[in-house]
């Protein structure tokens, strides 16, 4: 009877392990990681949303294997990446990691990336630096002075002949200065000062004031996603707008999600990115309307737009693998 009731159990359990592997097979795991709290929390609200739009437009099932988010919370903090990256890959069993909302974080997981073979979609660091660290990483944002550089020559063509540039001290702000800089001056104008703020100082006042000290044309200004309202509102309290100073910047300034609780300190500024909420296009406006719909009425940003084309390239690589989910075959 005992021999009986044994080997009854042991088949219960290769039965519930075959399931298992069977499950774990037909299901692909992406681990997003990503800023849900802290002051970059719209960045990994917005991603978030973005990834949840192309499955509930497209599916969730691609290649006969279902897609599956396992979402965890960075905090915006570098040293909490790596740690996360490791677990989901370790006991997760992610086939794909995507996110990083700054580069430091974006910068912290490229060991893991190249000891596993794990691919990592980068959703929203921009920094150039970023690519060559890992053979593993693809990027669905953009380089950060792509933004930047158009917007050079636009200010050319408007008058604006004299500018000072004001840029977050880390990679994308150093990019960013560098692009438009370097387009600007092409252009025929003249930068007077370059001013660099540190990224985790919130208060602007003081480089604000250098601004209008030297009275320039414009400012142009990069601060991440998340910190526009605050540079916006100080930007007028420290009479830079009195005082004729055109204000223009790449679109993280100016950001979807956040663009109406700036009000008026918003009119008349000038920015250049690579998506708009308004961009009048049908595949736009599904989207829009997805993401409004699933979330609160949240208006779609360009952070949102990154986990879209994420969750769109996982797609698209396993169609082309069959849904093989070896690494290096997805790169």
């Amino acid at each position: 009877m005992k021999v009986l009731k044994r080997t009854l159990l042991l088949g219960a359990l290769t039965s519930a392990l075959l399931t298992t592997v069977s499950f774990a097979a037909e299901t692909v795991k992406i681990g997003l990681i990503v800023p849900m709290t802290g002051p970059s929390a719209s960045t990994g609200r917005q991603v978030d949303a973005g990834g949840r739009a192309y499955q509930a437009l497209h599916g969730t099932t691609v290649a006969g294997k279902k897609v599956e988010v396992v979402l965890r919370d960075d905090a915006g903090s570098a040293d909490q990446p790596r740690r996360i990256a490791q677990e989901l890959v370790v006991n997760d069993h992610v086939s794909i990691l995507a996110g990083f909302g700054l580069t430091p974080l974006a910068l912290s997981v490229a060991p893991v990336l190249s000891q596993a073979k794990v691919p990592a979609i980068i959703t929203s660091a921009t920094t150039s630096t970023i690519m060559p660290k890992s053979d593993y990483y693809v990027r669905t944002s953009n380089a950060g002075s792509q933004s930047a550089v158009p917007l050079a020559t636009w200010a050319t063509k408007n008058g604006l002949k004299k500018i000072v540039t004001l840029v977050s001290d880390y990679g994308p702000g150093i990019d960013i200065e560098k692009g438009f800089t370097d387009q600007f001056k092409k252009d025929g104008g003249e930068i007077m000062e370059s001013v660099r703020v540190p990224l985790q100082n919130p208060d602007f006042a003081p480089f604000l004031q250098r601004v209008r000290d030297a009275k320039p044309d414009a400012v142009f200004v990069f601060v991440p996603s998340g910190f526009g309202s605050i540079f916006m509102k100080q930007f007028v309290e420290r009479g830079l707008r009195e005082a004729g100073i055109k204000l223009i910047g790449t679109g993280d300034v100016t950001d979807d999600d956040l663009i109406n609780g700036m009000g008026a300190p918003a009119l008349g500024v000038i920015t250049s990115h690579f998506y708009s909420a308004n961009h009048d296009s049908p595949e736009n406006k599904a989207f829009v309307a997805e993401v409004r719909k699933a979330n609160n009425n949240m208006r779609p940003n360009f952070m949102s737009v990154g986990g879209y084309d994420a969750m769109q390239l996982t797609y698209l690589a396993l169609e082309k693998t069959g849904g093989d989910t070896d690494g290096t075959k997805l790169i």
